[in-house]
């Protein structure tokens, strides 16, 4: 896990030179089709990735996106009736489970475009999709996927970039390589010394941030046996907040924009007596957790950097073994 977390800048750069014309097509091809709509469909990681592409395609292209459930085309076997314009994204690392084709397909017929990002370019949905973006992640071995997540995150800004040819984003993308390069040298063995014995915890963001808390969530579960649960820092207090007391676990990852009310839910949490690590910035009675100074479009993609980094060293110390979690397999298969 940690090795293969550690190419996460690699792919970026692999990226940056195979992809970059076929985003360029794949962008003048969307400003000219200018869809109405994006649905995206994904499972486990895949689909929190999908969150990072909800909300910076919401805020870069302001065209809506709503997450499509697999289950309507596997288990109830629901045809759509018309979804042409709409841009159908497919986010798989395998290419393979069965709910996503049937997705894919059945948007496929309806008339949307699919455009799949997946990790193996000769899969079954990237023989399906109309337009196939790799991932070029490469060969993942550890069950806890690390460097395909963040090389999805980094193919989504490349696609959103491109789309809206914004000059800021385009650099963001180019800079992607150079920020999870000093993300993974950052120090975040201070909240693995406050998880060592925990049981539970939270983990809090907000837009592109909550993204990243899902995927941390999973991966806490997956890799240390910590029952962790990400929640956006708009929703936390609606009940959640009932179990926070003294020494509860939380970490809070700041988004780059509404700062403030981030900051003051932080204080609230301190307040109950809770255990709050924090990025972005210093905050009285908070664990500092590093990122380093980027665009916001990276930041989200510096901080599960680091957190992947202290998560296997966590895990290890836990006694487990982050690349075989009990009971999991690397390619999930879903009707």
């Amino acid at each position: 896990m940690q090795a293969e977390a550690a190419q996460a800048a690699s792919v970026a750069e692999r990226q940056l030179v195979e992809l970059r014309e076929d985003m360029r097509s794949l962008g003048q091809r969307l400003r000219e089709a200018d869809p109405p709509f994006v649905m995206t469909c994904a499972r486990g990681s895949s689909d929190h990735a999908a969150t990072y592409a909800k909300y910076l395609i919401e805020t870069r292209v302001r065209t809506p996106v709503a997450s499509f459930a697999p289950s309507t085309a596997s288990l109830y076997a629901a045809p759509w009736r018309h979804l042409k314009g709409t841009l159908f994204l497919a986010i798989s690392q395998s290419g393979r489970s069965p709910d996503i084709l049937l997705s894919a397909r059945a948007a496929k017929d309806a008339g949307a475009l699919v455009v799949a990002l997946v990790n193996d370019p000769d899969s079954p949905l990237a023989e399906l999709a109309e337009i196939a973006i790799p991932l070029l992640a490469g060969p993942e071995r550890s069950v806890a996927a690390t460097k395909s997540f963040i090389a999805t995150l980094v193919a989504i800004l490349g696609l959103v970039a491109s789309w809206t040819d914004q000059e800021d984003l385009q650099h963001a993308f180019d800079q992607a390589p150079q920020t999870l390069r000093s993300a993974w040298n950052l120090d975040w063995s201070p909240a693995e010394a406050a998880l060592l014995e925990a049981s539970t915890l939270f983990v809090v963001g907000r837009g592109l941030s909550y993204a990243i808390a899902l995927e941390a969530a999973l991966k806490l579960k997956e890799t240390c046996g910590l029952h962790a649960e990400a929640f956006s820092a708009a929703e936390v207090k609606h009940g959640p907040m009932a179990l926070v007391g003294a020494g509860f676990p939380v970490i809070m990852l700041r988004p780059s924009e509404g700062g403030d009310a981030f900051e003051a839910l932080a204080r609230d949490f301190i307040g109950r007596g809770a255990r709050v690590m924090m990025t972005g910035g210093e905050q009285e009675g908070a664990l500092a957790l590093p990122v380093p100074p980027a665009h916001p479009a990276l930041v989200p993609m510096a901080a599960i950097q680091s957190f992947y980094r202290m998560a296997a060293s966590l895990s290890i110390a836990r006694g487990l073994d982050p690349d075989n979690p009990p009971y999991l397999r690397k390619v999930t298969e879903t009707l």
